[in-house]
């Protein structure tokens, strides 16, 4: 994790300008930004929110070296926190840009990872999402240390989260980039022809996949969470050995905001389109 606040918050004077246009005045606020769908839109509104703006946070890093052992099952630690940092310094400049705007949370955050073609040990990581803020001054919704909520919620899956009684804390994430042993020739020739389990491959990624999660929930533990809905695991290479994968799992923990939790009954919709 960063300790230098400055590089956490080290955001362009040009962001700067564009969010205090959209905040505007106390009396009035300017124009929002937002990358919400029309019927997002529309049941945030619903939901006692209403849209500040587009906010956005990067980091360009140099992912380090580590030469991992040819035959040995084991986590990759360099790559691991180096994937983290970047992406929680992209996390923390966007929930900076939400702060700027007043916002009392940011919703359908999405965080993408992108090598540069010029030099295949950088990578940029973004974060994006729409910043919000309720229309009744509730300032309940913030996390416990005064920032916005963040989560990777539709407006579809965020309205019924709010109807049901509960309320977003923040993304949670875990990674754990992992080598998986490599076979020797004796162990490749008994498995010619053969139906059988690939147990270093199994326990390999078995292993990686369970320190992710563990690492997601326990950022939820740290910030008191009820649970995490919208768990999310993905699984990428991003140019290394073919034997070096990261999983990475992400989802929103929530906490609840009322003890009955009553969920509307669905309702049946024919359409009338051919």
């Amino acid at each position: 994790m960063p300790t230098n606040d400055q590089e956490i918050t080290a955001i362009p004077a040009e962001a700067h300008a564009r969010l205090a246009h959209m905040r505007g005045t106390e009396t009035q606020r300017g124009l929002f930004t937002s990358d919400l769908s029309v019927n997002e839109f529309l049941l945030i509104k619903e939901a006692g929110f209403e849209p500040a703006g587009l906010v956005v946070g990067s980091s360009i890093y140099h992912i380090g070296f580590q030469q991992a052992r040819w035959s040995k099952n084991e986590e990759m630690t360099i790559l691991s926190q180096a994937m983290y940092h970047a992406r929680e310094l992209a996390m923390q400049r966007m929930e900076e840009e939400a702060r700027e705007l007043g916002a009392d949370g940011v919703v359908g955050v999405r965080l993408k990872v992108k090598h540069m073609s010029w030099n295949t040990d950088l990578a940029e990581f973004v974060a994006i999402g729409t910043a919000v803020y309720r229309k009744d001054g509730d300032k309940s919704f913030k996390q416990k240390n005064g920032l916005p909520f963040t989560s990777d919620l539709s407006g579809q899956d965020f309205w019924t989260l709010i109807q049901a009684g509960y309320k977003p804390v923040s993304m949670v994430m875990g990674n754990c980039v992992y080598h998986i042993a490599h076979q020797s020739f004796g162990q490749w020739f008994r498995t010619v022809g053969q139906n059988t389990e690939m147990t270093n491959f199994t326990q390999g990624l078995y292993e990686a996949r369970e320190l992710a999660m563990e690492r997601m929930q326990a950022e939820a533990e740290r910030d008191g969470a009820a649970g995490i809905v919208g768990v999310d695991l993905h699984e990428g290479s991003y140019g290394w050995n073919t034997n070096v994968i990261e999983f990475f799992v992400i989802g929103t923990s929530i906490l609840p905001i009322r003890d009955d939790h009553h969920i509307a009954t669905p309702q049946l919709v024919l359409s009338v389109n051919d």
